[in-house]
């Protein structure tokens, strides 16, 4: 490796340090914007995300997209389609937060990638291999044994995991860049975000200027909250292999876990913590065989290479068999450039 290369491949895994450590980190920053509700902070949110997703957009003169997207009705359509799935995404997020359930929400970004798969074979009629099919298996006994834990569904983890996997799989056919689709997506729900705040403001209700001006400063912020991690994401995303931003995924939900466990101090009776090991297994089974068939189809690729580099044949090579393209890779593809809670 260059030690140009090298230089970027840092650069790469710094701005995916950063951007999954701020995605894992952000339950420390929902509930500095209490007194407001959830419903009012998500329509900050989407407010002050496109504002600030504007600015940046025309500070570097990226607006070529925006001509050629509204030329097309399917992909507008499609984009608002993403846009009322991570409204729903992003608003459980922000409640179960701000409601002590910060535990709950990180098992839903932990089973988002089994979610993704079984949505893929459902929809997509993909074919798996045996070892995803056991890791969507445990997956599957993980959320009943979780299911007896909590005396009910763990619906907040499901709907999160359900509309994020939903989300990816819009914006993977709208086939926008991540700050350009995050422009896309909240000019969509800015209207009616706009709409709710003024509404709420003329019934007295609204806290953005009643609790003072740090207040307010706080509630801005939530637009870069929500875009300066999806930056830092672009970034990694054209610097690292998809297999890495595969692993670094998970840091979001680790981080999320602990800060549940260890700062909000939320109960995790023997039940929970089975349902969360059976979670782990599935993950580490998924995680395994993506990383085993990466490896086998980059030797497949070097046998293929070296073999035209010599004028041998490429079938005299012995280089292991491509792998099965019909799966889905562990949440990378269906995570990359998205916009995370």
């Amino acid at each position: 490796m260059t030690g140009k290369s090298a230089a970027e491949r840092r650069t790469g895994l710094l701005n995916g340090f950063a951007a999954y450590g701020m995605w894992g980190l952000v339950p420390l920053f929902w509930p500095l914007l209490k007194p407001a509700g959830a419903v009012e902070i998500l329509a900050h949110r989407m407010v002050w995300s496109l504002l600030f997703v504007a600015a940046a957009l025309l500070l570097i003169r990226r607006w070529a997209w925006l001509g050629e997207l509204l030329r097309q009705p399917r992909r507008l359509a499609l984009v608002t389609v993403a846009a009322a799935v991570i409204t729903v995404n992003w608003g459980v997020y922000i409640w179960s937060v701000n409601s002590g359930h910060v535990v709950e929400a990180s098992l839903g970004y932990f089973i988002n990638p089994l979610v993704t798969i079984a949505m893929g074979v459902l929809l997509l009629k993909e074919r798996l291999r045996p070892v995803q099919w056991a890791a969507v298996g445990v997956g599957a006994a993980a959320v009943l044994v979780l299911t007896v834990g909590y005396g009910r569904p763990p619906w907040i983890s499901l709907c999160l995991a359900f509309s994020f996997a939903t989300y990816g799989l819009v914006k993977k056919k709208v086939n926008l860049g991540g700050v350009e689709s995050l422009a896309a997506e909240t000019a969509v729900q800015f209207l009616p975000a706009l709409g709710y705040l003024l509404w709420l403001g003329a019934r007295g209700d609204s806290t953005f200027a009643a609790e003072g001006t740090g207040h307010a400063a706080l509630l801005a912020a939530t637009g870069i909250v929500t875009a300066l991690p999806l930056v830092c994401f672009g970034a990694a995303a054209i610097r690292v292999p998809l297999s890495t931003l595969g692993l670094l995924q998970y840091l979001a939900p680790v981080f999320q876990f602990l800060l549940g466990i260890l700062y909000f101090k939320e109960a995790m009776p023997p039940e929970r913590w089975a349902g969360f090991a059976l979670v782990w297994l599935a993950l580490t089974l998924l995680t395994s065989d993506a990383l085993r068939t990466a490896h086998r189809a980059a030797r497949a690729l070097a046998g293929k290479a070296g073999a035209a580099g010599t004028g041998v044949p490429a079938g005299a090579v012995g280089a292991a068999p491509a792998p099965d393209t019909g799966s889905v890779p562990v949440g990378a593809e269906a995570g990359r450039l998205e916009t995370r809670p």
